[in-house]
């Protein structure tokens, strides 16, 4: 992951991109290696790359969790800033919870789970 405290989606995309071009850059290596009667163990090149790019798919998946999680607490914010507004009669309220309700709903959508064929996260 990325040195920062907070996970990233773009850093954890391009971590998880040069890993998987150094595994393939590694994969030729050895297979031209291997071609000429050299070692079968995996290259330098292979193992870090595989290394970089399951880091960069855990940085994607936290950050989508820290996303969802965070989505979740503006929908309930929201929802409580409507209510209240709707109760006092304090319309702006009642309005800008409604937005940062939907706000919410909206970040948690874009960061939920992917779910496999038999609809088991991923």
């Amino acid at each position: 992951m990325s040195d920062s405290a907070e996970p990233s989606k773009t850093n954890g995309q391009i971590n998880s991109l040069v890993g998987t071009a150094k595994v393939l850059v590694g994969n030729t290596i050895e297979t031209a290696y291997q071609a000429v009667g050299g070692s079968t163990e995996p290259s330098s090149w292979t193992t870090a790359g595989q290394k970089q790019h399951d880091q960069g798919e855990a940085e994607i998946t936290a950050a989508k969790a820290q996303g969802y999680v965070e989505g979740a607490g503006d929908r309930l914010e929201g929802k409580k800033d409507s209510i209240v507004g709707a109760i006092t009669g304090d319309k702006t309220q009642q309005t800008s919870g409604n937005l940062q309700h939907d706000k919410g709903q909206a970040q948690m959508k874009v960061n939920e789970p992917q779910k496999n064929d038999r609809g088991v996260d991923l």
